[in-house]
């Protein structure tokens, strides 16, 4: 059965990026426009700058233009968990995958980002590390008023 790549990108759950070489989008499919808020319309031909948060637009594009001169990521399938921004400027976290789109040549034409929202979960995680600290400040607080110990 041959695959329809286009439907399989059109269809996807998850949101599909691509940027060519100098961080335009050329490709943004439905689950980006659920995500981010951007139509296609709307990001198509626009920087990546669209989605990045402005203080780390420095990092993202230093390590972007490697990428593109060296041909290669040093991130291969890892996950990737970084903050972004949705078009009406709330905070997201996403995770996501990339990978390098070569000519037959081996230049790099290409990044395409494989992009979940990862909010929720980054959310409970931050809640999850609040609450083991104030039980250790709780914890300490108790120990220190037991009768017969020893204040640290």
């Amino acid at each position: 059965m041959p695959i329809d790549f286009e439907q399989l990108v059109s269809t996807s759950g998850d949101a599909v990026v691509v940027a060519d070489p100098e961080g335009a989008i050329v490709l943004w499919n439905a689950a980006a426009e659920r995500l981010f808020g951007w139509t296609a319309e709307e990001a198509l031909g626009r920087s990546l700058d669209l989605i990045i948060p402005e203080r780390l637009r420095a990092r993202h594009w230093d390590g972007y233009w490697k990428v593109m001169q060296s041909g290669t990521t040093r991130y291969g399938s890892d996950i990737l968990r970084v903050p972004a921004e949705h078009k009406e400027g709330r905070r997201l976290s996403i995770a996501f995958t990339v990978g390098l789109l070569k000519s037959a040549d081996g230049k790099v034409t290409g990044i395409t980002s494989i992009i979940r929202d990862d909010t929720a979960r980054w959310e409970d995680e931050r809640a999850l590390r609040k609450r083991l600290a104030d039980l250790e400040t709780e914890l300490e607080a108790a120990q220190k008023t037991e009768p017969g110990s020893k204040a640290r």
